[in-house]
Order: C-alpha cells, then sequence, then structure tokens
C-alpha cells in the first residue's frame, strides 16, 4: 500500500521467515552456524532458546531453506503436540505423509514408532538425512512427550544418528529439558538468543529497508532511539512498529519518519503495538 511512495520494491517489515532480511549479528549468525553444524555433522541434537520475538523462528527456517531438499528431509512443527502419539503423527505425517499409517492398531505410539524407525532406515539407504525441528517447545507440559523426543535420538546406526533433532522455544524451555537428564545430556549443541541493543536496532531497520530497494535513511535517528525503547530491541515489536510509522507517514505524506510521526503512529494504533508508557 506505502511501498511505491517511500520507493520500496516490498514491504520491509513483514514478521515472515525470510532469509533475504537475516541480519549478521554476531549471535544471530553464531546461533545459525551452530545449528547449521549439528545437522551437517550430524551431532543428534540442539536446542535454541531465546525471549519470544527475538528472531529463534527466523533462524530455525533461515537453516532449513540453506539446507539441499535432495539430501536432506524435513519436518517442522510449529505448535506443540499434546500427546505422544499426535507428535509421533507430525513427524511421520510430515517426513513422508504418503506412508502415515491409517489402521487404529498403526496409529499406537508403538507402532507410530517402529513406522518411523523404518522411515528413517529408508532415507539413510537412500543417502538422505533427516531434520525434525519443534517450534514453541516450551509450551509442551507433559513430561511424555519430551520422553518421545528422547527416544528419537536412539534411533541410529552404528556410525550416526538417523535424524537430527532441534528444539526451539523461549527460556523456560532449557529448565524443562534439565529436569529430565536423559534428554538434556542428549543435547550436543545449546545456544540462546538475546533482545538487540540499539545500535543493532538501527542497524536492523536499515537493514530491512536496505533490502526492500531503499538505501536512503528513512527513519531519524531520534526515531530510531524511540523505537528501541518502546519495543526492548525485540525484533518482531520492532517490525510492528516500523509497519505502523510507515503506514502513517504515507497517509500524512511525510517525508521521513520523525519523532511526530512516531508518537501519531502510536495514538493510532494504540498501545498493542505502541506501549502507552512511551508515548
Amino acid at each position: 500500500m506505502y511501498e511505491a511512495y517511500w520507493k520500496l520494491k516490498e514491504k520491509p517489515f513483514k514478521n515472515t521467515a525470510d532469509p533475504r532480511f537475516l541480519c549478521s549479528f554476531p549471535q544471530h549468525s553464531d546461533a545459525l552456524m551452530k545449528l547449521t553444524y549439528t545437522v551437517r555433522e550430524n551431532m543428534g541434537a540442539a536446542m535454541l532458546t531465546g525471549v519470544f520475538g527475538c528472531g529463534k523462528t527466523f533462524i530455525a527456517r533461515t537453516l532449513l531453506a540453506s539446507l539441499s531438499k535432495n539430501r536432506y528431509s524435513f519436518a517442522y512443527l510449529d505448535y506443540p503436540p499434546v500427546s505422544g502419539a499426535e507428535f509421533l503423527r507430525a513427524i511421520v505425517r510430515t517426513l513422508k505423509y504418503s506412508e502415515l499409517p491409517t489402521k487404529k492398531t498403526e496409529l499406537l505410539e508403538d507402532a507410530l514408532l517402529e513406522s518411523l524407525q523404518a522411515l528413517l532406515l529408508d532415507d539413510a539407504r537412500e543417502g538422505k538425512e533427516s531434520v525434525v525441528v519443534i517450534d514453541e517447545a516450551h509450551s509442551i507440559e507433559d513430561e511424555r512427550i519430551f520422553e518421545k523426543i528422547r527416544l528419537l535420538l536412539n534411533f541410529q546406526t552404528e556410525s550416526r544418528f538417523l535424524l537430527n533433532l532441534i528444539l526451539v522455544g523461549q527460556p523456560e524451555l532449557a529448565g524443562k529439558v534439565a529436569n529430565i537428564r536423559q534428554l538434556e545430556q542428549r543435547i550436543a549443541v545449546k545456544c540462546h538468543l538475546e533482545a538487540l541493543t540499539a545500535e543493532e536496532t538501527k542497524e536492523y531497520i536499515n537493514r530491512r529497508l536496505e533490502v526492500a530497494g531503499r538505501s536512503d535513511p528513512l527513519f531519524s535517528d531520534q526515531v530510531l532511539v524511540l523505537i528501541h525503547q518502546a519495543t526492548g530491541g525485540i525484533p518482531r515489536r520492532i517490525n510492528h512498529i516500523c509497519d505502523a510509522c510507515l503506514m502513517t507517514g504515507f497517509a500524512r505524506k511525510k517525508e521521513t519518519i520523525d519523532e511526530e510521526t512516531f508518537r501519531e503512529s502510536g495514538k493510532i494504533f494504540g498501545s498493542t503495538i505502541f506501549p502507552a508508557q512511551k508515548l
């Protein structure tokens, strides 16, 4: 809607996991490197934690986008499974949906484990590796599901794991995993994301504008400071506020996003996007 007005080729602040918008901040680059290492070196399991909206899903999806589909099979669960059986069904269905059992006896947990193991062995014989990503894993309440996750890491040959498992979630995930010692000991790689600093917030905003087609500055330095204060450096919040500012600036025919535009955006879009105490 406002792209042409701001000389943009596309919207720069969509909350989608587009790898083109990845910023090379040390913590994000390190996390992506560690997860990539886990998969390519067949380490078995990794865990990525961080506060909500800090870019965990972005990193996980960027990892999968970088892997060859000819070599890897993927199962990305973007919701926490409610039971062990549903968890196993989701993995089988995503890795190879045509092989999903239909008989009730074949949908029991033991049968699903056998089916999954056979599927993974078939992939291994064909030279393919399997990657399972469980997003929002901190929401898992049933320890029996964590036990099923642990059992998946028993699927291995004498020389390698049959799948690589990546758990993604908010900081409390680390505590839940730590309570299950046998699982915690199998997590080979752990990484954590923090919120962006003020300087990183500025770089993040300008980088996304550049990818979207605009290299000239658009947000004033004072507004960049206000955005960091209002969002606490959380990328998802930054995207919401920047998008609101661009919409308001377009409606008011502004040349840049100044402090007046920022504050007016807060009044228009309200406290669901702009924290009231910052306006």
